[in-house]
């Protein structure tokens, strides 16, 4: 088998994770791409191998793709809804007292 079927192969067959590098200290992780790896400790080398070539992270986060759950964009609308219910988030009925400057 050639390398290159085999490296086929093994994407075809191993789970997909979510990369995330943090460029330098002090930031947040940003989601930089995916990659097909059988185990956690590959997948972290891979992806220090192909996101931070040029020395762009300090930091990778590898994350198991069927591990995330998110919210649809799609649902937007729905599913952040109940949160404009809660007037107590939204403190706009109360009395500012004379002379309070910032509240």
């Amino acid at each position: 088998m050639s390398e290159r079927s085999e490296r086929l192969s093994v994407s075809d067959h191993s789970p997909l994770w979510e990369v995330f590098v943090r460029a330098r200290r002090g930031l947040a992780h940003t989601h930089v791409g995916s990659l097909h790896a059988p185990d956690a400790e590959l997948a972290l080398r891979n992806a220090r191998d192909l996101y931070t070539r040029r020395q762009e992270g300090v930091s990778i986060w590898v994350v198991p793709a069927s591990s995330i759950t998110a919210s649809s964009p799609d649902e937007k609308d729905a599913f952040f809804d109940p949160a404009a219910d809660k007037v107590y988030r939204h403190p706009t009925f109360y009395d500012v007292p004379e002379g309070v400057a910032h509240l």
